[in-house]
């Protein structure tokens, strides 16, 4: 696992000891036994973001390292259902709890009442993750390819694949565009977020999408706030585009919603 000396180191550290109290208390053979009893309704992610118009991936969090606080009135069911209401073609669930006050059981909340593919978004590095992932009801998960080798993330999307979970594999860099490829990555996020600083600049999509295949399915994160921002995305090549702290903070999710679905 390939770490660097930031936030996103201690994000790590701290998970890999809170996954080993996990393990003690819930066996991997447990969790396979629960995917195995489990009759969550299965959506495709994958296909959800197949469509002529641009995909919202509309994200719930309520907190995060670089903002803190982001909605007070949180109520990740309501959210869920006004994201299905006006028109979103995935759910984004934040699950890890100490950074962003996530939780894993969000996702079958939200699975009961909306038909909609629900992506994991977590840091997701050992293959306990995946199952339990699955064993809770999620379409797809998060891989950041800059926390993880090649080998580590081939590993991880052919776990993934076995369970029929799609795979939004997110990179920063050409470099880790070019490790996606090779590990065999069929959705491809460019996040627009610098996990080492938290910094947005959405020129980050504009300028490395074009290293990106015309086979791959192509996500836009981070840093979409406005129409502009999305049709910037469109016009880059984005089948989709992962938005949260905007639609979190709006006003009128509805209006919001409207305006960025093109």
């Amino acid at each position: 696992m390939k770490i660097t000396n930031t936030i996103l180191d201690q994000i790590i550290e701290h998970k890999k000891g809170e996954l080993e109290k996990r393990k003690k208390e819930f066996s991997i053979e447990i969790i396979k036994e629960k995917i195995s009893q489990s009759n969550f309704f299965k959506s495709s992610f994958k296909e959800s973001l197949k469509k002529n118009k641009i995909a919202l991936i509309a994200e719930i969090k309520k907190v995060s390292p670089s903002m803190g606080l982001i909605k007070e009135d949180f109520d990740h069911k309501k959210i869920a259902k006004n994201y299905f209401d006006y028109g979103a073609s995935a759910i984004s669930v934040l699950t890890d709890q100490k950074y962003f006050q996530g939780d894993i059981k969000f996702i079958g909340d939200i699975k009961k009442i909306v038909p909609l593919p629900v992506l994991r978004k977590d840091f997701i590095f050992d293959e306990y993750q995946i199952y339990e992932s699955k064993a809770n009801g999620a379409d797809a998960i998060l891989l950041i390819a800059s926390i993880l080798t090649k080998d580590e993330l081939k590993k991880l999307i052919e776990i993934a694949d076995s369970l029929d979970l799609d795979c939004l594999v997110e990179t920063h860099s050409y470099t880790e565009i070019e490790i996606a490829i090779e590990a065999g990555a069929q959705i491809i996020g460019i996040n627009n977020r610098d996990l080492k600083t938290f910094n947005i600049d959405i020129n980050n999509f504009l300028n490395l999408s074009r290293f990106i295949p015309d086979d791959k399915i192509i996500v836009c994160e981070s840093g979409i706030f406005s129409r502009p921002d999305v049709l910037k995305a469109k016009y880059a090549n984005a089948d989709a585009v992962l938005v949260g702290t905007s639609l979190m903070t709006c006003e009128n999710m509805e209006n919001k919603m409207m305006e960025l679905i093109v």
